[in-house]
Formats: structure tokens, sequence, C-alpha cells
């Protein structure tokens, strides 16, 4: 008796009629017959069995496309991994189906055209998840098939973190370079980068081309829009290979290598293309939002920095005598304070905001907007909050004095009226280079020097000593105290009550910060020396000391070659440089109209540990290392890609039956 009539004879009185053949053959193929624990795991990847049409295929006219496997398969991730080229106006329709991938593609097919599908690692079976590896399909419509393919990387021009997921493609080149095409025809061959910015195009005509890079917004692959990251690259490159070989290393297991072989391929040039991707200044420029926190400001956002700021005309009253306007660096937020309480205090403001504002040809024009500002909370409900809470602290001090008996030092009642109150930044310990920040909570029309005092502690006395106290350029609410600091002592700086009066109309309580100034033998200092054949007393270099999350803590425009950093507290320091070349002293993007790149970025390849009472120096190089090889890996944010690999279940069953588990 065979062994499906057997489990047929001993299901059948139990079940009765419900079950038939059908479940037995299926509870036949879901078991392993004659293995106790289910049989060994499938550890082989799928298998291309038949294409229709045959892969390479010339003189094809179809546009539908079937691949066979030797097993269902499954594919992840395939709208950001699978690429065909040339590009699709129109998205082809490309599924899995049982054993079957089936690809649609809706646009006409062009004459004499390679076209390539690139799979990457998407394809994987349905079981286990094994992957079939990188692979591409590829059909030609004429009588030859393309096969040459370009590389390269493509990294963000600012910081050199690879960008993934970036549209990377080809023009045909001829003598001139011609930047027009970007802006109104289709890129012609297409690829993607990976999570390390790399990409690989496949399919080319063998000739010469220029490469971009597209942060594709609108799918219409072309440069259309200034939200979109684009990369750029004059020269012209030539499709090429060779016959090469490359080490594949075979495993005995995890940890242990059965040998090294050297594995014949064709290598495909140029494949070191990098682009340095950016997006451009000048966005489109619209007001995002207003927003009224509270009566006396009121706040405008807009999408992109502002050359000026926008023109405000009052419904009822004078906009530029009531509004102090307090824009950010960019002028793409703007605080309006409102110095007159009768407007202040009012239900709603009405304002006429006239700003450039970007039409749908791309050109910025004056756009007027009327807005009704309504404050989240009203003068009058803050105000009855504030006198409830007056009532109470004055309650709970009464008790207070009761129960001292009257023996208790004296306080204001601190909701008596509103107070202009302050930050600073940095306090308590302070570097001898540091000059601290007073950020207060309204804008300052004036602070009456005479009731200010700086001192320093001598012995067990403060006396006075120099000082300046300014506001910041550019700030209305900053203001800097500067001293010549030192090392080890101990200042005070203190402002009288009601010295400080603001713009709103109030006034300080008396103020006090001390400060204590770090020993010299808590730092270290780094001495850079920039070397190279390019280094010019003429051009800007600025080199930036970064922490690990790539942030700059210190910044210096290198002089005669050289950045001295000093006062540096022991940590692990990486390094940053950009050449500054119209010298304006901040990095400044590209822009593709004039083929301006990005100023170039450079990063030191190793982390820099420093330790106190401790000077390094560091000679630097920053074009002796491939510029993909340089920003390290510990402050790299865009990871590369997880490697599919098998599981190799198999071995570690066989290891934990070992083990007795």
């Amino acid at each position: 008796m065979s062994i499906i009539q057997r489990m047929q004879s001993f299901l059948r009185p139990s079940l009765g009629k419900g079950l038939g053949m059908g479940s037995v053959m299926l509870l036949a193929g879901c078991a392993s017959i004659g293995s106790p624990d289910g049989g060994p795991y499938d550890e082989k990847p799928p298998k291309v069995v038949e294409c229709t049409p045959e892969n390479k295929a010339t003189m094809n006219d179809k546009r539908k496309v079937s691949i066979l496997f030797d097993e269902y398969i499954k594919m992840e991730n395939a709208s950001e991994k699978v690429v065909v080229s040339p590009p699709q106006m129109e998205m082809p329709n490309i599924r899995s189906v049982g054993k079957r991938v089936k690809i649609d593609l809706f646009d006409s097919l062009q004459a004499n055209t390679t076209y390539t599908i690139d799979f990457s690692d998407a394809i994987v079976d349905n079981n286990e998840g094994n992957p079939l590896g990188k692979y591409t399909y590829s059909f030609s419509t004429g009588e030859t098939i393309d096969t040459m393919e370009v590389s390269g990387t493509v990294l963000n021009a600012e910081n050199l973190e690879p960008i993934k997921g970036m549209l990377v493609g080809l023009y045909a080149a001829d003598s001139t370079f011609h930047d027009s095409l970007f802006r109104s025809q289709s890129l012609i061959r297409v690829a993607r980068t990976n999570g390390s910015g790399q990409f690989t195009i496949k399919g080319v005509k063998n000739g010469y081309y220029h490469t971009y890079a597209l942060k594709d917004m609108d799918g219409n692959y072309f440069f259309s829009q200034k939200s979109e990251m684009v990369a750029f690259d004059t020269t012209t490159v030539k499709t090429t290979n060779r016959p090469d070989i490359r080490p594949d290393t075979v495993w005995y297991d995890t940890v242990q290598i059965e040998k090294i072989r050297m594995v014949p391929f064709i290598h495909y040039y140029p494949d070191d293309i990098v682009l340095r991707a950016f997006l451009e200044e000048g966005q489109e420029k619209h007001k995002l939002k207003e927003e009224r926190k509270t009566p006396e400001s009121f706040t405008i956002f807009f999408t992109a920095p502002q050359d000026t700021l926008p023109h405000i005309e009052g419904f009822g009253f004078d906009a530029s005598r009531v509004l102090l306007a307090e824009p950010s660096e960019k002028k793409d937020t703007i605080t309006y304070w409102i110095t007159d309480t009768l407007y202040a205090y009012s239900d709603t403001l009405t304002i006429a905001l006239t700003f450039p504002e970007t039409d749908t040809l791309g050109i910025d024009r004056p756009h007027t907007d009327t807005l009704y500002l309504v404050p989240k909370q009203s003068h009058a409900k803050l105000e009855k909050e504030r006198q409830k809470n007056w009532e109470d602290w004055q309650k709970q001090r009464e008790k207070e004095i009761k129960r001292a008996k009257g023996n208790i030092k004296y306080e204001r009642n601190p909701f008596e009226e509103t107070f202009v109150t302050q930050q600073v930044r940095p306090s308590g310990t302070i570097d001898p280079n540091q000059n601290p920040i007073f950020t207060f909570n309204e804008p300052i029309r004036e602070i009456d020097m005479d009731h200010v005092r700086f001192t320093i502690k001598v012995d067990s006395e403060y006396v006075e000593a120099p000082f300046i106290f300014k506001p910041v350029e550019g700030q209305i609410r900053q203001w800097q105290l500067f001293a010549e600091w030192e090392p080890m002592q101990r200042y005070r700086f203190e402002i009288d009550s009601m010295a400080v009066h603001s713009a709103l109309g109030h006034t300080n309580t008396a103020i006090r910060t001390e400060f204590r100034v770090r020993s010299l033998d808590e730092y270290g200092a780094i001495f850079v020396r920039l070397i190279g054949a390019e280094i010019s007393d003429s051009i800007d270099y600025y080199v930036q000391l970064l922490n690990k999350s790539d942030k700059p803590v210190a910044e210096m425009r290198a002089t005669e070659g050289r950045a001295d950093f000093f006062y540096l507290k022991p940590a692990e320091y990486y390094m940053r440089m950009f050449i500054d070349r119209n010298g304006n002293g901040k990095w400044d993007t590209g822009e593709y109209a004039t083929m301006t790149p990005p100023e170039e970025v450079f990063y030191f390849p190793r982390p820099i540990p420093l330790r106190a009472k401790f000077e390094m120096e560091q000679d630097w190089n920053f074009r002796s290392i491939d510029l993909t090889q340089q920003k390290p890996k510990a402050i790299t944010k865009q990871k590369a890609d997880k490697e599919k690999t098998i599981k190799d279940k198999n071995r570690q069953r066989e290891e934990e039956k070992r083990r007795g588990k």
C-alpha cells in the first residue's frame, strides 16, 4: 500500500466525507515525509528557466516580457530597485505571479535601441527569501544589443553623504556641452543609486557621454524645477572595456576560508565617476503659514529664503511705526513685534502682506495676501490668568510670613507685572575664548550702562574689570559680553533692576550671573597644515572641527595653509574643509543655469583623538584620497544597503544538533 493510501485509510473513519483527495495531497505536499524535523531548508537561490522574449534578444517588437523561474518567487522593494532604461514616461507594470515575473511596457518601443530591466537584488524565492542576486534582463529592437556600462557614486556636495535613490543618467555628447538638454529632454539611459550612493548604468551604446544625477520630483527624467536636487559633470566620458580578473572567496564555513580563486570578467569603464549633488538657492517662494502665539508678536513662515523683507500695510495703523521685524538669517522666517499695546491687545490685527511669490513659469512676482491675525490666547485671558497667579502667590506668601512670624526676606510678587527675562549661553564655566551672549525674551530698545557692572574676584573681593556689552549685529534680542578672560579666574556680571528697557515697554528685575574660566590644563590644541600643490594665499580655505554628529564645533580660515585651534576640550574630533571660491566666508551651493558647481568639500578620513594638555600637528593633503573614501564611516549617516545572502539555516541546525539543543 502506498503512503497516500495508508494516510487515506487512517483519516477516513475519523474525518468522514469532509476530507477528500485534494486535502490529502495538500498535506502530503506540505510535509517532508520520512523526516521528523521537516527536512532540510531550501538554500538554493531561484534560477531563471525561460525568458519570453529570450534574454538579450534582438529585433524584438514585443512590449510584454515574461521571466520564468524554477520555483515560486517574490520581489522586494520593486518600486525602489527595479529600473527600466531607456526611462519610460508611462510607468511599466512589473509584478511577480507565482513562478514568473511579468513586465508590461506601455511606451512605444524606440527603433535600434537596447532596453534593460535592472532588478538589482529585488528577486528572492518565496519560502526562505534566498536572493537571486543582481539580475538584469535586456533586449534590443535593432540587430545588435549594447552591453557597455558606466558606473560611479553620487555624494551630497555639502557633506559628502552618499545619496540613496538618486536618478543617474546619460546624454550622448558631441563637441560641446549641451546644458539645455537636461532642461528639456529625458535622459537616454538611467540607473538609481544604492545605499552607498553607487550606480551602474547598463545597456549603453559604445560612445561619448555626459553624466547627470537628479532627485526627480515629477517623474519626467529631466531637471524641471528648483526643488529637485541635481548634479552635473561638464567633462566627457568615453565607454570602453577590457578583460580583467577579480578574487572570489570560497568559504568552508562562516569563519574559515577554503580558497580564493581568481575569476575572469569584463571590466567596463568609466567606473569611478563622482557626482556632487546639490539643491540650488532660490527655491520656489511661497508663504507657508502665519501664526500669532502671543498678543505681542506674530510670525510669517516662507518656503525659501527671501532677498528682502516683505512690505506690510496695516489696516488702521502705521505698520512702519508699530511693527518691529526680527528676521532669521535667510529671511525665510520673520517675527514681527507689536510695539504699541493699543494694537497688541486687540483681538484681531489685520495687515496686507506683499512678498515675492513664484508663479507657474518659475518667475518671482509680487503677491499680496490679507492676513487676519488672532492670538491663540487673548490679552484679556492672559491678564485674568496673571491676576489669579498674583493672588495665589500672595496668599502663599502671607502663610509663609505668618509661619516665620514676619522674620522673612522681602520678595517681590513675580506676577505683579511683566518683566524682561534672559538666557545666557554659555553660562557657568566658560572657555577663555568665549564671549557669552544674553538672549532676551523681547526686543531691547536700550540698556542703561550706568547700571551695568563687571567684576573679577581678587582674593575674596570682587573688583571692577574692563568689559564691553553691546548688541549682537543684526539681532534685536541679543547682547554680547566681551572681556579679557583669564584662566582659573571668577567673574561676576550684574545689571540693576529697571536698567533694561524693551521695545514693548517692559523692564527687568535685577540680573546677576557668574562665570568661571577653565584652567589651561583642561585643554588641548590641534594645528592643521594643508599641503598640496594648489594651496594659494589668493584662495580661502575654511577648516572645521566636527563632533560625532557631524556638526561643526570650531571653524577657522586657514592662513598661509595653516589653521590653528586652541582651547579644545578633550574629545574625538573629525575634520572637514571647504574651498571658499567667492570669498564670502561660507559654503555656497551650485547653480545649473550658469554651470556653477558647488564649492568643494573635503573630509579628513579618520578621527583625531585629543587629550588634555596635548598639542597635535596634523598635515592634510585633501586630494590624496578619493572623494568617495574620505568621510569616516562613524559619522556617515547614510549606511550601505545590507547585502542579501543565503541564510545558511541547515548548517546552523546541524550545529545546534551537535550541541544537543
